[in-house]
């Protein structure tokens, strides 16, 4: 048995064909509909980049006991539990975060992998003259040290085949066509794109043609919309751009597998970690903001070869911890008693339920519950967001360890279930670190009568029900006693 991950990076659902959209060029998405099972209720877990792929990695959810951050040395990865039961893991990635302090203990997991450098800022290209940057909008991320090395890394990318994600499914095309006959492998091919800055090639460009004149734009901020109509209309255009890019190579692995007959024996998902606020809501970007559906609620697609089931809904309420436990079922691997995603095999055939309801959201932010219908989202009880700790033994943020200051009131704390044993390091989160996104109060959404959160519900009873479900979730996921706290419950 074999198996392929496809994860893009802000993989927008509401702007795929398979989930309606009808004005984006993404004909290979629409075919990867009709060979494999589309969910229509996939959420995410915790966000953003890095507690996805550690939720990836231990099929347990991230964001109530630590913020961004490696895996742990309690973590169960499903990679290495393949690895260790026989079967190679590779892994081809664009995706920086994976190379910095922050995400430092993932990719080591595989049995090898690959890097293709040059995504949003990554520190590649050493060039000590300043490169041409042309004038911008002021509202956007062109501050600091990102944007000019951004910039230095695109005089490098000139041509199509130059840019990150093109060489990521170049070599996923390597290994494919050298491994395609052998046994027993599972290939994770992970592209950055279409996660900001949009930046793709002219003829991607031209699929979407409109007049703007205005300065380059291609970077939002992460925060309330500020720009005219027609700058909003073109930086969704340049997103929509880059996702046609995603949506070729996209049709690169479709053909392969048409080509290689994988589809016989080849398990098939195709994912992506969380969406992105593309003006909706008066929001650009994602965590400054309440989670709504444009963010949370994503795409999932999967081809399972032993049910066969291709051109098919799936109604069953699904999350990224349910992708490590699928993997480890496909290949006859016990799951760890730790892990609280569930195989989704039985449902892939059958079309059986699998949770009643599920949690996400951010550390130190809004709690978010839903039941597929309903989605609730509890705001801490108190203005200053607190208690909240970070509990943890890798003390890192994303692009580097706590420094000194944050760690003079470390504590001890002791094991949970999960940590093996292991005391961990209790420490207070600092309010910098803490997402604005906190601030909101607690709202409750019917997204199945109002799908484009326009109308927040008022039912009391209906939220009494809810929080108490999410109490219980919070229980089984042994959420420390301070959360309750901090969000009233």
């Amino acid at each position: 048995m074999k198996a392929i991950m496809v994860m893009f990076d802000t993989l927008n659902r509401h702007m795929l064909p398979p989930y309606g959209c009808d004005w984006t060029h993404a004909p290979n998405f629409a075919r990867l509909a009709e060979r494999s099972v589309t969910f229509d209720r996939s959420y995410v877990g915790s966000m953003p980049c890095m507690p996805a792929r550690r939720e990836l990695h231990t099929g347990r959810y991230n964001f109530l006991h630590r913020s961004w951050g490696p895996l742990e040395p309690f973590d169960d990865s499903m990679p290495k539990m393949l690895k260790e039961s026989g079967v190679y893991t590779h892994l081809v990635t664009d995706h920086y975060h994976y190379f910095e302090e922050g995400g430092a203990t993932y990719h080591q997991r595989y049995n090898s992998w690959q890097f293709a450098r040059g995504q949003e800022g990554d520190p590649w290209i050493g060039q000590v003259a300043n490169p041409e940057i042309p004038e911008t909008l002021p509202n956007t991320r062109a501050h600091g040290p990102m944007w000019r090395q951004d910039w230095v890394n695109r005089g490098f990318m000139q041509e199509e085949g130059l840019q990150p994600q093109a060489k990521t499914f170049a070599m996923a095309e390597d290994f494919l066509r050298r491994n395609s006959e052998e046994d027993n492998w599972f290939l994770q091919v992970e592209t950055f794109d279409p996660h900001e800055p949009f930046f793709t090639q002219e003829h991607y460009k031209a699929l979407y043609p409109h007049r703007y004149e205005g300065p380059h734009f291609d970077w939002p901020n992460y925060g309330k919309v500020r720009e005219t109509p027609e700058e909003v209309h073109h930086l969704r255009m340049e997103y929509a751009a880059l996702l046609s890019m995603c949506d070729h190579y996209m049709g690169v692995v479709i053909d392969l597998m048409d080509e290689l007959d994988l589809w016989q024996d080849t398990l098939l998902i195709v994912n992506t970690d969380h969406g992105f606020m593309l003006s909706e809501h008066d929001w650009w970007g994602k965590m400054v903001m309440p989670f709504y559906e444009e963010v949370a609620h994503t795409p999932l697609f999967i081809w399972d070869p032993r049910c066969g089931k291709q051109d098919e809904r799936n109604n069953a309420l699904v999350q990224t911890i349910d992708l490590p436990a699928t993997l480890l079922d496909y290949f006859d691997v016990e799951l760890p008693a730790a892990m609280q995603g569930r195989a989704l095999g039985e449902s892939l055939a059958t079309g059986a339920p699998v949770h009643e309801a599920v949690i996400f959201g951010l550390h130190g932010a809004q709690v978010n519950l839903t039941d597929g219908r309903y989605v609730y989202m509890r705001g801490p009880a108190s203005e200053d967001n607190r208690p909240l700790y970070n509990y943890t033994l890798m003390p890192t943020h994303m692009r580097g360890r706590f420094p000194p200051s944050e760690l003079q009131e470390t504590a001890l704390a002791p094991a949970f279930g999960f940590s093996k044993g292991c005391a961990l390091l209790k420490i207070p989160a600092q309010p910098k670190h803490t997402s604005p996104s906190h601030s909101f109060a607690t709202s409750l959404w019917d997204v199945e009568a109002d799908p484009l959160q326009t109308s927040a519900l008022q039912d009391p009873a209906l939220e009494a029900r809810l929080a108490e479900q999410m109490r219980a979730l919070m229980q089984e996921s042994e959420a420390p006693a301070e959360q309750y706290q901090r969000l009233g419950l």
